[in-house]
């Protein structure tokens, strides 16, 4: 029988540290944690560490536009930027990330995969998702780099590091003696390991491996 492990999901590849936001928080100190981390963009977050929001550089550019600030966006984030930093004795109300924020925010939970993270990016045209438990709080963050690290890989890039690994694993399991093909991302362990070996420990080796979408087992008597 042919055994597929699932494949990578975004718990693997997110980051634990997210810069954020409060609603509160004025325009010109997202400007600052934007520039200072340079990012495109983070989460506004309530009390509860509860996802409320998103607000961006283009968020950021959007108001400078609408106000009249002439420039290319590039040109009018920095000024905002610059603003920040500016101290006057009368200075306009702030305004802050609740009243820029997109919401609501686009996140994803990180059992779901990798690919369809990356669907995601892809569809919504944006380079982070937030990543939230079940209460939608928020627990990491993904980026349209962290998923490329996965993707961005040739099959016998990953052919080889999964050789390797199995290699590692010999004596014990005697996972020398299984042939690897990768196509796509996707490992075929072929043969069969020592008679008393756990057969899924090579499986759970090779899923481990940077690139790896799924695993596929095939028995030597080929009737997987």
């Amino acid at each position: 029988m042919r055994t597929v492990v699932g494949n990578r999901t975004v718990g693997e590849v997110m980051t634990g540290e997210v810069v954020r936001a409060r609603p509160g928080t004025t325009v010109e100190e997202v400007a600052r944690l934007l520039a200072s981390h340079r990012i495109s963009s983070l989460p506004v977050v309530d009390h509860d560490d509860k996802v409320m929001g998103v607000v961006s550089r283009t968020d950021l550019t959007r108001r400078q536009a609408a106000r009249g600030r002439p420039g290319p966006p590039r040109r009018r984030f920095l000024g905002t930027v610059r603003r920040a930093v500016r101290v006057g004795p009368a200075r306009p109300p702030a305004v802050t990330a609740r009243e820029l924020m997109t919401s609501p925010a686009v996140t994803v939970h990180p059992e779901q995969r990798v690919v369809d993270a990356a669907r995601i990016m892809e569809r919504r045209r944006i380079d982070r998702l937030p990543v939230v438990d079940e209460e939608d709080r928020l627990i990491g963050i993904t980026t349209r780099r962290d998923l490329l690290r996965v993707f961005l890989r040739t099959d016998e890039e990953i052919r080889a590091d999964v050789a390797g690994v199995l290699a590692a694993l010999v004596p014990a399991h005697g996972a020398d003696r299984l042939d690897v093909a990768v196509r796509d991302g996707v490992v075929t362990l072929a043969g069969s390991l020592e008679p008393d070996a756990d057969a899924s420990v090579p499986l759970r080796a090779a899923w481990r491996v940077e690139g790896v979408v799924g695993v596929v087992n095939r028995p030597a008597d080929g009737n997987g």
